[in-house]
């Protein structure tokens, strides 16, 4: 098995499924877990690689969240599409940040994704609220490379 495959159990990944589909229950916007074995570049450029290829700058709001993570680099970045950038500062993503990293650090990979998906979804519903015309316009599964 790869250290990829040995990341999540299968039950993690379906609590993180589900964690992204409360998170984005009330909201328009998008938010989507994607986990590779290495970035062979910068890690914030292969997230805007893979927010480009999974299409989510294709929201009709512009405010997809990707949450990208390296598991042989032990990295992340949290990146969020232009609609959600312009509202929210810098200070929500790095405090989103600090609370998936605390818990990567003692090794509680699942729940530091299922807090930081939560707390994108909190700030997605206040400025993306839902409305009954809305379609889930990406898939809610992680995605891997």
């Amino acid at each position: 098995m790869s250290k990829i495959e040995d990341f999540l159990t299968a039950q993690e990944e379906l609590e993180i499924v589900e964690a992204i589909r409360t998170a984005e229950k009330n909201t328009s916007g998008e938010i989507r877990v994607h986990l590779e074995k290495s970035s062979k570049k910068d890690v914030f450029d292969r997230a805007m690689e893979v927010f480009h290829y999974l299409k989510m700058d294709n929201t009709k709001e512009q405010n997809g969240v990707l949450i990208y993570v390296a598991v042989e680099d032990q990295t992340f970045v949290i990146y969020g599409d232009k609609g959600i950038n312009d509202i929210v500062g810098k200070d929500f993503w790095n405090s989103t940040k600090d609370v998936i990293q605390t818990h990567f650090k003692a090794g509680n990979f699942k729940q530091g994704l299922v807090d930081g998906i939560l707390k994108a979804g909190v700030v997605l519903e206040k400025h993306f609220p839902w409305h009954h015309s809305d379609i889930n316009e990406l898939p809610n599964d992680i995605s891997k490379g």
